[in-house]
């Protein structure tokens, strides 16, 4: 006869299907995940599942459905109720005249649903499907809600409000990102695989971006340094979903997004998503063109069995804006709008073609295996005419040069995990295998101007930092032109560990082994091979006094093997070529205040060595250097506050420090691009159930241009807003206005003498419909 629990939630008896993805193993921990997947709340006694397992579930369910197939073979039933399920646990006894005892209720709560800007759970640190509070590392998830709300249309304006996170200029053409004071425009990943061709990403695929920080090449292998950002695409499910969105605003902005979603039947779906952008820009002579399709197709053979398919064909069309230079010590006091070079020669043009698939099938004796693979071809070339001095006398000298890449990449990971409990402690297991290939030419040109082979720089006038003059672009020594391959072979295991329910740990390890062929076709034609076998550990400890609060601490490393764009701008020697080292110290607290509620605090310690340092006055050149150091604190807040409140931000302390003599700064000067105090805080208020009003603020103390410490960027304070209306029930607008205030200040920097003003105050206007 069923003894009894209980779960409560206003979804309980919808009646409409889920995807659900829960592993064979510990009964109690698919518990936790099915109410992560569902939102339900479930309440039950430890006891009644202490020592069972399940088979765990795998397809699309109705919530009572797939917790009765969750219990199958564990004498545990479900009953519904009013308020939601009642698990019973059979018992002798007739079963005409049930008896039922109600036992002492336990409480496991994540509702996915229940804040716009709180994620319970992640795959990205730990490929499993976990609780962010049982995660070992600061993660922030951008989520879809946070998306929408600020209009985010870009990399570099979904981490404004996450803490830690700062964001480079990347020379206009491409997405670069500063983790705790470690710039990359490589650690990028989609549905956690590699996706690091530079150039800028747009979002209108994907469902929500999940930052991970601090060094993590256990997972991630080579990069995942000082962090890393993975885009969740959005898959094909079963229901049905037609949202159009039009956007107009400031600077001749004009965006079209479609997201379709058909089941064909219960076996298959359909997903389109489609984008166009025509925008300008605040700068004179800047603006952009992007256009992208992407259809996924997701097929359920069996309930074990889920096979995604995906495709995407992305066109970016931007000019190159590498903003403006600095006068004695900052940046030049000049309108916002000037550019500086020539902006009908500096543009930057990328053509992305990927396929991509997943397939996840659940074996009867409890494993499960889950194979990804993504191949993709990147076109891209840009050219820049540009500012590379200071201003001295009234004059600024001007540099151009072109970079034509052509990338194929092909990248397959093959992940096994299993639950199993030995004696009182259970292990959740992950073995995996990732092979892949990356095939590179890059080919750089320097622009000498009138005609003149000696004529590298051209000084114009501050009045006029406009050039016409003609320019030749020769491909010369120094100057990459070059072939490489690169051959990955990666093997890694991770064991999450519950000794007790109050002390959970993971441990991990992986190893790479790294093969670049690299060769020069010009110059001396220089043939290099390397070998690298890389061993990145990972261990973290977790301590939980109560259920909703975690205490922890961790100590990970990753490398850097030298591939793709890292070896365009070094003089490749076999010295070069030796990786970089992260090793990240970190400890920290999680509370879940309440189930849509989170508050997070994390203190860390980055030591970086053979670091890759960008010319602080050409950013086209890097060279090598010893190390670095960064430390610092940081805390976050995301969910909400009242049911109509809801919040996310947070504050960050930063140090940061080079420990060894580099080339143009001594050591001791602090590293580039870290300001010392970062704050964000966005606020969304619902005034009614129609109308509600959101307010944002950023404030970035002072930072360095680069490493010598010369130039001094100013600290800035910038207030965003927004307004929402649902006009109907299919259709609601929204206002958000960036730079309320219109404050002067200075968004990002690539070195010295590239510095982006922000954008004076802009609206954009937001019509969006759901049928």
């Amino acid at each position: 006869m069923p003894a009894v629990v209980y779960a409560e939630s206003p979804r309980a008896a919808q009646a409409a299907t889920q995807p659900f993805n829960i592993p064979a193993g510990s009964l109690e921990n698919a518990l936790n995940q099915f109410s992560n997947q569902s939102g339900v709340k479930i309440f039950f006694d430890t006891a009644t599942v202490q020592g069972k397992t399940t088979q765990g579930l795998t397809g699309n369910y109705e919530t009572k459905a797939g917790l009765d197939q969750l219990l199958t073979g564990t004498e545990l039933q479900v009953m519904q109720h009013a308020d939601g399920f009642t698990l019973v646990k059979l018992t002798a006894g007739s079963s005409a005249n049930p008896v039922v005892t109600t036992l002492p209720p336990i409480q496991i709560t994540a509702d996915r649903e229940t804040s716009r800007y709180m994620a319970p759970s992640s795959i990205t640190a730990t490929k499993t499907n976990t609780l962010l509070r049982d995660v070992p590392q600061a993660i922030s998830v951008i989520t879809e809600g946070v998306i929408k709300d600020q209009s985010i249309r870009s990399i570099s304006d979904a981490v404004r409000y996450v803490p830690g996170v700062g964001v480079s200029q990347g020379e206009g053409n491409r997405d670069a990102l500063v983790f705790r004071g470690n710039r990359s425009t490589g650690d990028f990943f989609i549905d956690g695989v590699r996706d690091d061709v530079q150039y800028a990403r747009d979002l209108y695929n994907i469902e929500r971006i999940e930052v991970l920080k601090g060094a993590n090449g256990m997972i991630f292998g080579r990069g995942g340094s000082g962090g890393v950002v993975n885009r969740v695409t959005k898959q094909a499910g079963w229901e049905p979903v037609r949202e159009f969105s039009f956007q107009g605003g400031s600077y001749d902005l004009k965006r079209i997004t479609a997201d379709v979603n058909q089941p064909i039947h219960d076996q298959v779906a359909f997903r389109l998503n489609g984008l166009f952008e025509d925008a300008g820009s605040f700068r004179d002579g800047v603006d952009s063109i992007r256009l992208g399709i992407s259809p996924t197709v997701t097929i359920k053979p069996t309930d074990r069995t889920k096979v995604v398919l995906n495709m995407e064909r992305y066109h970016d069309k931007r000019t190159a804006d590498r903003g403006i230079p600095s006068f004695q010590g900052g940046p030049v006091d000049i309108k916002r709008s000037q550019f500086f070079g020539d902006p009908r020669r500096s543009n930057s043009n990328i053509e992305v073609l990927s396929f991509n698939s997943l397939i996840e099938h659940r074996f009867d004796f409890g494993v499960t295996l889950r194979n990804r693979t993504n191949y993709a071809q990147y076109d891209k070339f840009y050219e820049n005419v540009f500012a590379n001095s200071p201003v001295f006398a009234g004059l600024v000298s001007l540099g151009a040069y072109n970079n034509a890449t052509d990338r194929e990449n092909v990248f397959n990971q093959t992940d096994f995990l299993y639950s199993l409990e030995t004696g009182p402690i259970a292990h959740t297991l992950l073995a995996g295998i990732e092979i892949g290939q990356q095939i590179t030419n890059n080919r750089r040109e320097t622009g000498f101007f009138n005609n003149d082979p000696r004529q590298f720089n051209l000084r114009v006038p501050l009045s006029n930092p406009i050039t016409n003059a003609p320019i030749t672009f020769l491909n010369m020594e120094g100057d990459a032109n070059n072939h490489s391959k690169v051959d990955i072979t990666s093997f890694y295991f991770q064991d999450q560990i519950e000794f007790i329910p109050q002390l959970q740990a993971i441990v991990g390890v992986r190893y790479d082994l790294f093969e670049t062929d690299f060769q020069q076709k010009s110059g001396n034609q220089e043939h290099l091979k390397t070998k690298d076998g890389l061993l990145s550990p990972r261990f973290g400890l977790i301590y939980k006094p109560i259920e909703p609060v975690s205490i922890y601490t961790s100590f990970s490393q990753a490398f850097v093997p030298r591939a793709g764009e890292q070896l365009t701008s070094l003089t490749v020697t076999t010295q070069t070529l030796e990786p970089e080292k992260f090793t990240n110290l970190e400890a920290g607290i999680k509370w879940d205040i309440r189930p849509d509620l989170s508050l997070t605090g994390a203190a860390f310690r980055i030591d970086r060595t053979n670091v890759i340092t960008v010319d602080p006055n050409d950013s086209s050149r890097s060279f090598l250097t010893k190390g670095q150091r960064t430390e610092g604190v940081e805390v976050s807040i995301n969910g909400q506050l009242t049911p109509n409140w809801s919040v996310m931000g947070g504050y960050a302390y930063q140090d940061g420090e080079i420990t060894s003599v580099q080339v143009g700064a001594p050591k001791g000067n602090t590293v580039a691009e870290l300001p010392r105090n970062t704050f964000s805080m966005w606020s969304r208020y619902d005034i009614t159930p129609k109308f509600g009003a959101a307010a944002g603020v950023i404030y970035r103390s002072s930072m360095f241009a680069s490493t010598d410490n010369r130039v001094v960027i100013p600290d800035f304070t910038r207030v965003d807003a927004a307004l929402f209306a649902q006009l109907s029930k299919q259709v609601r607008a929204q206002i958000n206005i960036e730079n309320l205030l219109d404050a002067n200040y200075f968004a990002s920097v690539q070195n010295n003498n590239n510095i982006t003003p922000g954008s004076p105050i802009a609206v954009r206007a937001s019509l969006i419909a759901r049928f």
